[in-house]
């Protein structure tokens, strides 16, 4: 008797097909996010460059300062670390993604309410206000709804994720009377008075306390993902 003929297209097969056309419509997706990002900041250290050699130093050391800036650097690193590993994990890796999310919430809800008037009149700063304060934060946002990684945010999460705006908070206080400057007017200690600047820094990380527990609940509620 002769042998049984081969069974094309088995369970298995599928399922890893299936999931690797999932792992690579995330990669391609983390990938637009942290290219944007990184635009976004080239633009802006374009910008800083051109004024001229004193004024480049100067736009440079205060560059580094922006929120903003923070919010894009860390969404283009984690956002190619997704591209390299959709299904990345860990408790440092989990803090950060959930920054990311928190980040371009607080950037985006800031910028549009707070700093509009702020804005950038040449070309080139219109376009990095608009990817780094509304494409960014829209993109980051809707990629982690869509693609994940998903479920990663626990209490300990939250908590462990507002270390990093902590820094930058007690960074901008210090580094602000160096300089005498601050990145925002809301944080301007020697225009407001301390209080009133650090009554500025409590709402921000009010805010960010507020997402986190929110964005834990959605976490819960959406779809695993990748599945």
């Amino acid at each position: 008797m002769g042998r049984p003929p081969a069974v094309t297209g088995a369970p298995g097969a599928v399922g890893d097909t299936a999931t690797t056309r999932r792992d690579t419509t995330a990669r391609v997706l983390h990938g637009v996010v942290a290219a944007c990002a990184v635009a976004g900041v080239g633009i802006e250290v374009a910008r800083a460059l051109a004024a001229g050699d004193a004024a480049s130093a100067q736009r440079l050391v205060r560059l580094v300062g922006y929120f903003t800036i923070w919010t894009n650097v860390l969404v283009a690193g984690v956002s190619t670390l997704l591209v390299i590993r959709p299904r990345h994990d860990g408790p440092v890796f989990r803090a950060l993604r959930l920054d990311t999310l928190l980040f371009v919430v607080v950037t985006a809800v800031t910028a549009h309410l707070v700093l509009a008037p702020y804005t950038a009149q040449d070309l080139a700063g219109r376009l990095a206000d608009v990817l780094t304060h509304t494409v960014v934060p829209l993109a980051t946002v809707v990629v982690w709804a869509a693609v994940g990684p998903r479920p990663r945010i626990a209490w300990r999460t939250c908590a462990d994720a507002l270390l990093l705006p902590a820094v930058w908070l007690v960074w901008t206080f210090v580094r602000g009377p160096a300089l005498g400057w601050y990145p925002y007017p809301f944080l301007d200690a020697e225009r407001l008075g301390t209080a009133r600047a650090l009554a500025g820094a409590g709402v921000v990380v009010a805010l960010g306390t507020l997402l986190g527990a929110v964005l834990r609940g959605v976490d819960r509620t959406l779809p695993n993902a990748p599945r």
